[in-house]
């Protein structure tokens, strides 16, 4: 039934959109901006793990933004400075607090992962936490329809929240 509404929707839209084309700015890859922030406790090394996941053209344009400087995070010459920028952006925007004290985070790296960067962090030693406070506001510098995802698993409990701008707080009671 739903078939029989659509098609002729569809066939009205391409051609209406053939006299009145849209233009998309260059670099208009997703038309959603999210990003996902994993924090997991590793028992081995008593350490809070930390992956940030941002796409590439969002994140670039944070950092020019924030730095008021040129931004290319896949050029390996530009790789030293845009670990200097990354480093500084995540200690801004990024803090976690395990059973209430703050957890320095220790940046790690970045790498590109096809239309995303992952960014590497980690905690100095812990003990296993019992409450997980995550205040996370990645690209609100940027854009006011955000929404950051935040993972956290203890001793393989994972607990996940979406938080959509401004809302930038979680808590996970474990």
């Amino acid at each position: 039934m739903l078939a029989i509404i659509y098609k002729p929707l569809l066939y009205c839209y391409t051609f209406l959109s053939a006299f009145n084309p849209v233009n998309h700015p260059a670099k208009a890859f997703h038309p959603i901006h999210v990003s996902t922030t994993n924090v997991e406790y590793n028992k081995q090394d008593s350490k809070l793990e930390v992956i940030c996941t941002i796409f590439t053209d969002d994140f670039e344009a944070a950092l020019a933004k924030q730095y008021h400087t040129k931004t290319d995070l896949s050029k390996a010459e530009m790789h030293t400075a845009m670990d200097a920028l990354i480093k500084s952006y995540l200690a801004d925007n990024l803090h976690i607090k395990a059973d209430g004290a703050s957890s320095k985070l220790n940046y790690l790296g970045f790498e590109i992962n096809r239309e995303a960067v992952d960014v590497y962090l980690e905690s100095d030693k812990t003990t296993v936490p019992k409450k997980v406070n995550v205040d996370v506001s990645l690209l609100h510098n940027l854009f006011d329809d955000q929404i950051n995802i935040v993972h956290i698993t203890i001793n393989g409990i994972r607990k996940s929240e979406k938080l959509d701008y401004p809302d930038k707080k979680v808590e996970q009671v474990f």
